[in-house]
């Protein structure tokens, strides 16, 4: 593995290298997916889903396998995680996944970057989370599209962190430093360059399929499906702060015409604590003289 200490002088120099590295996955996927090898019972496309589901690492894995053994007479792309599974089928599925490297083995020596990097995949596993609860409000036609492009918003991030945790580092640091930096800021500053500017470089040399790569388009902000993924993240990045995050009263505002629903109910959704609530909701109006 190379590991980056030192910006590089574009964006696509970052898209060229972090796809040229191997992406390995958690220790717990490699555990749950043995367990399930190993139970004697049938093992169904639902179950691996789910398993491929709480690894982003591993849900783009196998996108970018599928994408690249696309079969001539498929004519259309494959989404979500459990078409994807019945698409190879559960035993090719072992054949392929059962056995690879883990981040916690690749990043043995650099314990630092071990926990940065699974505070993000938590962070990312948050996003999915409040996207699918965001597209079922929204009633969206497919909430399971959304998920896993959801899952995948921070996957330059996650890459950083594995194959330029010096350069990661620093991000953090500086954010630590300066609570109201914005991150694309911190990033632009220690890597030229922001993660959603090398991110979608990277979907495309991993070959996602193209609607992912437009869910995941942060510029498209006139999609309503692109908005979801969007603000999900967005929440998902200053609630890891704290509730009193000072961007986070745009974030609900956003989110309450996204999802026409009240700030009250919309707290409530998200399971703000009292003191939160209470401090986030807009003040009553006054009574008439």
């Amino acid at each position: 593995m190379s590991s980056l200490s030192q910006a590089l002088p574009s964006v696509q120099a970052y898209v060229d290298h972090f796809s040229a590295q191997p992406l390995p996955v958690l220790r717990r996927t490699m555990l749950d997916l043995a367990a399930l090898r190993d139970s004697g019972e049938s093992v169904g496309a639902k179950q691996l889903a789910s398993v491929v589901l709480s690894d982003p690492l591993l849900t783009m894995r196998l996108l970018t396998h599928i994408e690249r053994n696309r079969r001539e007479s498929q004519n259309h792309d494959i989404t979500t995680i459990e078409r994807a599974v019945m698409m190879l089928g559960i035993e090719p599925f072992f054949s392929t996944f059962g056995d690879l490297p883990t981040v916690e083995t690749t990043l043995a020596s650099q314990p630092k970057a071990l926990v940065g990097v699974l505070k993000v995949i938590g962070r990312a596993r948050r996003v999915a989370d409040y996207a699918r609860d965001f597209a079922i409000q929204r009633r969206d036609l497919d909430v399971q599209e959304i998920t896993v492009a959801a899952l995948l918003h921070e996957a330059t991030e996650i890459v950083c962190w594995i194959h330029a945790p010096a350069l990661a580092l620093r991000v953090q640091e500086q954010l630590v430093a300066s609570r109201g930096l914005r991150s694309a800021e911190a990033q632009r500053d220690v890597l030229g360059a922001t993660a959603a500017q090398i991110q979608l470089g990277l979907i495309r040399a991993w070959r996602l399929p193209q609607l992912l790569v437009q869910l995941l388009d942060d510029s498209q902000q006139d999609n309503p499906r692109v908005r979801t993924i969007k603000l999900a993240a967005d929440l998902a990045r200053h609630l890891a702060r704290g509730w009193d995050d000072p961007a986070l009263p745009d974030d609900l505002a956003a989110i309450e015409a996204l999802l026409h629903l009240g700030r009250e109910p919309l707290l409530l959704r998200l399971g703000a604590p009292e003191e939160a609530r209470a401090r986030l909701l807009p003040p009553e109006p006054a009574e008439p003289a």
